[in-house]
């Protein structure tokens, strides 16, 4: 006869390949049915984004991607110096293409698959985001088990961020995989000193994270601070061996990506033209301004209850609750960084919080079913069973019924009824 926790763990693992399953299934793009009139009636039932035409963002990377494919990568250094002269003819500022990885991913995939640059930029990112799914649920396991790991699986799967940026050809949902497998390598180090296979693993990850966007100056500094704090918060072992490693990661990919840039002047002078050009473009100023707390509106706005509940957690952090603090120090100091950025700010950018900000709420659910001294688990999964379904009850409203492309205060008041008249930006 089995025992007991062999049966546990075996319905545990059936559970979470179910909502994997289920989890891939949504982040699948709409056009992965259109090329096939079998899969007509899946592609009625599936809740993929029902906007039409091309995004502002979803038009800049296209266009890049197509030059790519035109010229091929050594024509990469062209592409980075027509963007730099037309950013000196141009009063407004459009995406740099230093921005290499996702671009480099739309083109490897249209070279393996034939996909036009836009649908595979979309298959881009909805693989991302599905891999997003699985680093997730992997860490969660790692940080505190499997049950921790069935319910973050969960939380993830129909995260309506998530789910949005799956259905975009959008970097950001590609540039949280990056963050979040930073988050967890690091971690690992933390816990296990001196292990060069994960050591390895963190470097390349922070070199990739700066082959894909800029923003990956935030997630650095977050990880520098979690360093310093490890002296009085004891997550594990902050190595010299790891210090150097949260150098050479960065500038490894620096290096990478002004050899393709054709050069560190190129590189340089793109990024300038990019700063310099931002705050005079009007759809940056319409789209990317708001106080400090902009995030903490648009998060509410999307996924309420996550946001009280991790919010819980803040209220009870004890220096016992390890896994909780470092989640909460990486939110805080990329959050107090991000807020900064003036015409900088977007929903879509928070998306590398999207798991540390469920593990927090699980971790309030979980803390005030302890209340419970019977049917504790029974408490637990249906409370994580109905916050899964409030949120992809979320995204139904905001990116199926509305539908929704960029995550911004106005469209997502108006999405929700808040705002029932149009809005003069």
């Amino acid at each position: 006869m089995p025992s007991p926790d062999s049966r546990s763990r075996k319905i545990d693992i059936i559970l979470l390949s179910l909502i994997l399953a289920l989890g891939i299934f949504l982040r699948l793009p709409p056009h992965t049915f259109a090329t096939n009139g079998s899969l007509h009636s899946i592609a009625a039932a599936h809740p993929g984004s029902k906007m039409e035409g091309v995004g502002f963002d979803e038009g800049m990377y296209r266009g890049y991607l197509i030059t790519l494919i035109d010229g091929g990568l050594h024509a990469y250094p062209q592409i980075v110096e027509h963007y730099i002269e037309l950013q000196q003819r141009v009063q407004r500022s459009v995406l740099p293409p230093v921005r290499f990885l996702y671009l480099f991913c739309g083109y490897l995939w249209h070279q393996l698959f034939g996909s036009e640059p836009l649908a595979a930029l979309k298959d881009v990112s909805a693989v991302m985001t599905m891999l997003t799914l699985f680093a997730s649920t992997i860490f969660a396991w790692r940080l505190r088990g499997r049950t921790w790991a069935l319910a973050i699986a969960a939380l993830m799967a129909l995260a309506p961020t998530q789910l949005h940026m799956s259905q975009h050809a959008l970097i950001d949902g590609f540039f949280a995989f990056w963050a979040l497998l930073c988050l967890w390598f690091f971690w690992e180090n933390l816990r296990a000193p001196r292990h060069w296979p994960w050591l390895s693993a963190y470097i390349l990850s922070l070199a990739l994270l700066v082959l894909t966007k800029e923003n990956a100056f935030f997630v650095w500094v977050a990880i520098v601070v979690l360093i310093v704090a490890n002296r009085w918060l004891k997550f594990g072992t902050a190595t010299l061996e790891l210090l150097l490693a949260t150098i050479l990661g960065p500038l490894i990919g620096v290096v990478i990506l002004a050899f393709f840039a054709g050069g560190v002047s190129n590189l340089v002078a793109a990024y300038q033209a990019f700063v310099t050009k931002a705050p005079q473009f009007s759809y940056a100023i319409i789209t990317g301004d708001g106080p400090w707390y902009r995030y903490l509106v648009d998060l509410f706005l999307v996924s309420p209850i996550i946001l009280i509940l991790a919010f819980g957690t803040l209220f009870r952090l004890d220096r016992e609750m390890k896994p909780e603090l470092f989640m909460s120090i990486f939110i805080v100091t990329s959050y107090l960084l991000m807020c900064n950025v003036k015409y900088g700010m977007n929903l879509r950018y928070a998306n590398m919080w999207d798991m540390p900000l469920r593990f927090l709420a699980f971790s309030q659910i979980v803390a005030m079913a302890s209340w419970a001294k019977q049917y504790r688990t029974v408490i637990i999964a249906a409370a994580v069973i109905f916050l899964a379904a409030i949120e992809f009850h979320q995204y139904i409203i905001l990116a199926v019924r509305y539908p929704l492309y960029e995550l911004i205060t106005r469209d997502l008041l108006q999405a929700l009824h808040i705002l029932k008249y149009p809005v003069q930006p």
